[in-house]
């Protein structure tokens, strides 16, 4: 692979990793699996996916007015599933717990976006939400790597696999 091509590979993972409901932890292990090293991908898929969760818990007033707004011009009735589960998990483990299992169920920018509707600080919010996303993309890139070695590229060496 040459080096414009390598790096945009490596620039689309940043990229992706910034969509709301692709997040890093879906497109890091992909990244790997395609073959780009695991370092660089992590890196590139946490940071992507922290930046855009940011610009939510910064910018949640603006977006809970157009939410507003919008509900008004559609007379929306019911809550949303999403929302009833997050309330849920908020009740039950506050934002740590919901800022760590929200991810899994309804993504890193709609759980932020609820931590932060719910009760919590923008602060802890971004705290937790940086954690989350950091410890599920670790555990999804180890995963890959695993499954990697796996499917039998074990000769390519764990260092070798890890920094390349």
């Amino acid at each position: 692979m040459s080096f414009s091509e390598l790096l945009w590979a490596y620039l689309l993972v940043l990229l992706l990793a910034a969509v709301p409901f692709l997040e890093g932890y879906a497109v890091a292990p992909l990244a790997i699996i395609a073959g780009l090293a695991t370092v660089p991908v992590f890196v590139l898929g946490v940071i992507g996916n922290v930046v855009t969760v940011a610009l939510v818990i910064v910018f949640v007033n603006k977006i809970k007015e157009w939410r507003t707004k919008k509900k008004k011009e559609t007379e929306e009735k019911a809550e949303s599933k999403r929302s009833i589960r997050a309330q849920k998990i908020w009740t039950k483990y506050g934002l740590p717990g919901l800022a760590m299992i929200g991810p899994l169920f309804v993504g890193s920018h709609v759980t932020a976006f609820m931590s932060v509707s719910l009760g919590g600080t923008k602060k802890k919010a971004l705290i937790w939400m940086t954690a989350s996303i950091t410890i599920w993309t670790v555990v999804f890139v180890i995963l890959a790597h695993l499954g990697i070695d796996l499917l039998g590229h074990q000769e390519d060496g764990l260092s070798n696999r890890f920094f390349n």
